[in-house]
C-alpha cells in the first residue's frame, strides 16, 4: 500500500509538473556554426562574436563557433552528415556558390538547394591600394595610369578568388586585360603587403588588411569595389567602382541551415542574429574594428548577389585564368 502511495503520489506530481512546464525545464538549442575557411580569419572572428552574445538575446538558442582550415570539401561532408532540422549551420558565400560552382563544379557535391538561408553574417568591401610611389589616388588618377601602362601587377588572395576576379572585371572593363597580370599569394593579408614591398603595382584585399601600409603611407587607397564610397571607417570617402559604371560586388558571408529545416526555426535563427548585428557594441566593432559592414539581407537579395557574380566570372573568367 505504501508503494502505491508513493507511486501515486509520484504520478500526480509528475503529471502537474507537465502541465505547469517544470519537468525536464529546456536548457534551450545548442546551434554548432561551422566556418570551412582560415581558422583566424574575419569570417571565424566575427562568427565568434556573435556566438558570445547568443544568450544575451535569447534563451532557447546558444550558438557555438566551430572554425575548421576547409573549403568546399569541408561544406561537402557537412551537407552529407547534416539532415533537415539538425541543429548545425554552416557559412558559404559567392566563392562557392558563384566561382567555384562555375570554374571547378566537380569540387561541390551540393549546390545552393541543399541549403535554407538564415542570414548574411557581414559584408566586406574589398578595396584596390596602390604602390605610393605611383602617386594613383583615385578612379581618375586610376585611368590615366592605366591608359599608358605596358604591364600591370596586382596581388591577389589565390588565383581564382574573389579578389582576383574583381581586378579582372575593373581592369577588363578599362580594355587593360591584356596588359594585366594577376600575382596569386597564399592569403589576402599576404598579398596585401606584397604591395607594400613593391613587389607588385597593385593589390586587393579587405580594408583591415591594408590599414598598417596605409597608416604608414606605403600604399595609397584607390577606390572600393562598391556602389559607392565607402561610408565607415579610416577609408571613409573613398568612392567605389561604381559611381563609374565598372562591375563590383561585396563579400558576404551566408549563414546556412540544412534544407528542409523548419521554417520556424529558420526564422527564429534569423530573428537572433538580427538582434545580435544590431547590437550598437557589435555595429561599432564591425566598423571601427573588423572595418566591415552590417549587411543584413532576405532570401531574393542572396540569389542576386550570387548571380551578379557568376555573370562577372563568367564575363572575365578568360583574363583570370587564359587558355
Amino acid at each position: 500500500m505504501k508503494k502505491r502511495r508513493i507511486c501515486l503520489c509520484l504520478a500526480v506530481v509528475m503529471a502537474f509538473c507537465l502541465m505547469t512546464g517544470t519537468v525536464g525545464l529546456a536548457a534551450g538549442e545548442t546551434w554548432t556554426v561551422t566556418c570551412p575557411w582560415a581558422p583566424d580569419g574575419v569570417a571565424s572572428l566575427v562568427s565568434q562574436k556573435a556566438a558570445s552574445l547568443s544568450t544575451e538575446y535569447s534563451e532557447d538558442i546558444t550558438l557555438v563557433a566551430e572554425a575548421i582550415k576547409g573549403d568546399a570539401a569541408t561544406v561537402n561532408t557537412w551537407v552529407l552528415d547534416n539532415e533537415a532540422d539538425d541543429p548545425s549551420l554552416v557559412f558559404v558565400g559567392e566563392g562557392l556558390l558563384s566561382i567555384t560552382a562555375t570554374m571547378d563544379p566537380a569540387k561541390m557535391q551540393f549546390g545552393y538547394e541543399d541549403f535554407e538561408f538564415v542570414e548574411n553574417l557581414y559584408s566586406s568591401v574589398f578595396v584596390l591600394s596602390a604602390d605610393a610611389k605611383l602617386e594613383i589616388e583615385n578612379v581618375e588618377d586610376l585611368q590615366a595610369y592605366v591608359a599608358e601602362a605596358d604591364q600591370i601587377t596586382v596581388a591577389t588572395n589565390g588565383a581564382t578568388g574573389s579578389e582576383a576576379f574583381l581586378a579582372a572585371a575593373l581592369f577588363g572593363s578599362m580594355d587593360a586585360g591584356d596588359a594585366l597580370k594577376l600575382v596569386p599569394y597564399q592569403s589576402a593579408a599576404e598579398a596585401a603587403q606584397a604591395v607594400t614591398r613593391g613587389e607588385t603595382d597593385f593589390a586587393v584585399s579587405h580594408q583591415s588588411q591594408i590599414l598598417e601600409a596605409y597608416n604608414q603611407e606605403g600604399v595609397t587607397v584607390v577606390c572600393a569595389f562598391d556602389e559607392g564610397p565607402i561610408e565607415n571607417g579610416p577609408f571613409a570617402g573613398v568612392e567605389g567602382v561604381g559611381e563609374y559604371g565598372y562591375p563590383f560586388f561585396r563579400n558576404r558571408c551566408f549563414i546556412m541551415a540544412r534544407a528542409g529545416t523548419d521554417e520556424a526555426k529558420v526564422a527564429e535563427l534569423k530573428a537572433l542574429y538580427d538582434e545580435i548585428l544590431a547590437d550598437e557594441e557589435v555595429v561599432d566593432w564591425l566598423h571601427d574594428t573588423m572595418l566591415l559592414e552590417v549587411d543584413t539581407m532576405e532570401v531574393e537579395d542572396v540569389e542576386d548577389h550570387v548571380a551578379n557574380v557568376k555573370d562577372i566570372v563568367e564575363q572575365y573568367i578568360d583574363i583570370v585564368q587564359p587558355e
